[in-house]
């Protein structure tokens, strides 16, 4: 594990199992700088703290998943959102892609190594950006 890439997470699931099984197993990667939430206002209060990358649940009970994800972008659209979804559900996935998020992950056994596999992505996005021009992606993400 590259400690050059400590990202800092936000946890975003209204079953605490489940976003304690996630922490654990960001911990075990490496990672320390994480912060779970159990419902989306809370995140959506929180994104001044500049979290990096965000495990979104899009069951939750306070507010859907896209209401979160909308805003998030809205705040700032530097922030991989990756969307973690119970159903296996073509046109949530699509919809979740199309409002912006990175990545859509069902949940199910190998829900932790699918987390790895998006964090590993991230990690090659954002070396890729760094090498191309730095200044055209932020102008680019800047007109949106």
């Amino acid at each position: 594990m590259e400690t050059q890439n400590q990202f800092k997470f936000f946890i975003v699931d209204d079953d605490v199992f489940c976003a304690n099984v996630y922490e654990q197993y960001l911990t075990t990667l490496g990672y320390k700088d994480i912060t779970a939430y159990s419902n989306g206002t809370d995140c959506l209060n929180n994104l001044h703290l500049n979290p990096d990358i965000i495990f979104l649940d899009h069951n939750m009970e306070d507010i859907t998943g896209f209401e979160v994800l909308k805003k998030i972008k809205r705040y700032n659209p530097n922030i991989y959102v990756v969307m973690i979804s119970g159903q296996e559900n073509m046109k949530t996935a699509i919809d979740a892609l199309k409002y912006g998020a990175f990545d859509y992950v069902i949940k199910g056994k190998d829900v932790c190594e699918k987390i790895g596999e998006v964090i590993n992505k991230i990690i090659r996005v954002k070396e890729e950006l760094a090498k191309s021009n730095p200044g055209i992606i932020k102008r680019l993400l800047s007109i949106f």
